[in-house]
């Protein structure tokens, strides 16, 4: 320092500062090209697994109809059994109330086999739907995950424009925060 109170700084003070910022600048660059490229995995990664969901949900309704048609079917053969039950009743002829009796066993059986098919199938409806809300919950997580690396690239680039430490603190903070939620969304948490 001068006697005067000022400091002048030599040519190679002012070199090695303005290295400094191109260094600074330089890490902020690439800590941005790698946040970028994390960002396009995440994001990838929350598209497919809402694709995953809607095609899930699309099985969880397929599978709900043929469980409906089953049920129909169910009570269709339920109707044809109290018709034969109500002509058992009615009918005084031997061979005609055999005839009927069969009948009503038949329906009887058929009765369980496809009540067995339809709770079946309601079961899968079930599962897929289940399958589609897990895969919703980790397509929430990619998109957090996302959004936390897509403000902290902004961060980054005020922080570059400003030089302000707290703003790159806050960066490098959020980007932290978006690649653990990237980690929770890849082991399904």
């Amino acid at each position: 320092m001068s006697e005067g109170g000022f400091h002048v700084h030599g040519p190679h003070d002012h070199e090695v500062e303005h290295a400094s910022h191109a260094n600074g600048s330089t890490s902020m660059a690439v800590a941005t090209a790698l946040l970028a490229t994390v960002g396009a995995v995440f994001s990838y990664m929350g598209g497919y697994t809402q694709a995953n969901a809607a095609l899930f949900k699309n099985n969880a309704a397929i599978k709900k109809t043929e469980a409906s048609n089953q049920w129909n079917y169910y009570q269709a053969k339920s109707s044809k059994q109290n018709l034969a039950e109500l002509s058992l009743d009615i009918v005084t002829q031997p061979d005609r109330k055999q005839r009927y009796t069969e009948s009503i066993e038949r329906y009887k059986s058929e009765k369980q086999e496809i009540k067995a098919k339809a709770e079946a199938l309601e079961k899968e409806s079930l599962d897929w739907d289940a399958k589609s809300e897990s895969q919703m919950h980790e397509h929430h997580r990619w998109a957090q995950a996302t959004t936390a690396i897509q403000v902290s690239i902004a961060l980054a680039a005020i922080a570059l424009l400003t030089r302000r430490r707290g703003m790159e603190i806050a960066m490098y903070t959020l980007a932290g925060f978006g690649v653990i939620l990237g980690g929770l969304a890849y082991l399904h948490l």
